[in-house]
């Protein structure tokens, strides 16, 4: 019924923006991304996206310009900004090109939700129907509520959901945050009762799931999809997790 165009000059951000919501339980049944503002300019013109969520620097350029250009082609598009800078200057040019939000990186999952509702109720004259259940408002590895985790697990999480891909690591995680690993980890455990490294685990064994379940790449493009860079590891971690190989969950 929807369609999303997701523009940034990251593949990890595109891919996470990507699993970040639940797209097609609010109606989105095509989802394309671009990494250049020319790509992005000629696709939005063709495809015409209910929704196109720009970073606000892509490239050498800047997003707004490509979506101040836009409007001058009267594109019904809805346009939502996301930024790694909180600088006043972006922020107001963003709102000068009539953007509907302008969203800090990284993105928070419960503010773009509430964005992407409203522009669709507001907006596209649809509903949400459902969409505000409880199995969208919970972590599918935890099984608790984002909101009764704390803002900062909410963060790590969204780090994981976001750069699972990457070699992404409680050290590293704990640097960005200008914390101590030891004490974040222990933070982490406290309040999720699982270890950041289980977690994380644990989410790249979902995304391999739904991978298999649901496309014929090679397993072992899947398993560097998702972070591992050893296959045999990647076995070894996936018949733990599920208690068969992804060959016997794929049937074949």
């Amino acid at each position: 019924m929807y369609k999303l165009m997701i523009v940034d000059d990251e593949p990890q951000i595109l891919e996470g923006m990507k699993r970040i919501l639940d797209w097609e339980r609010y109606g989105f049944v095509r989802i394309e991304t671009c990494e250049t503002t020319d790509e992005a300019m000629s696709r939005i013109v063709d495809l015409l996206p209910d929704i196109a969520i720009f970073d606000v620097c892509i490239g050498k350029d800047l997003g707004y310009e490509t979506i101040r250009k836009l409007n001058e082609f009267h594109v019904p598009t809805k346009f939502i900004i996301m930024s790694g800078y909180s600088e006043f200057k972006y922020a107001q040019e963003a709102i000068r090109c009539g953007v509907r939000d302008y969203l800090l990186k990284p993105v928070e999952r419960t503010k773009l939700q509430h964005t992407i509702e409203k522009i669709i109720v507001e907006d596209l004259h649809g509903s949400i129907g459902t969409m505000t259940s409880e199995s969208i408002n919970r972590d599918p590895v935890l099984n608790l509520a984002y909101d009764s985790l704390s803002k900062l697990v909410n963060r790590i999480v969204l780090m994981v959901k976001t750069e699972y891909a990457q070699n992404i690591t409680l050290k590293s995680v704990a640097e960005r945050f200008q914390m101590n690993s030891t004490y974040l980890g222990q933070l982490f455990l406290k309040e999720t009762r699982m270890k950041f490294s289980e977690y994380l685990m644990a989410y790249r064994m979902l995304m391999a799931q739904d991978r298999i379940q649901t496309t014929d790449e090679k397993i072992s493009y899947i398993a560097f999809s998702v972070g591992y860079n050893n296959l045999n590891y990647f076995y070894t971690h996936f018949q733990s997790y599920f208690g068969k190989s992804p060959s016997e969950l794929r049937g074949k």
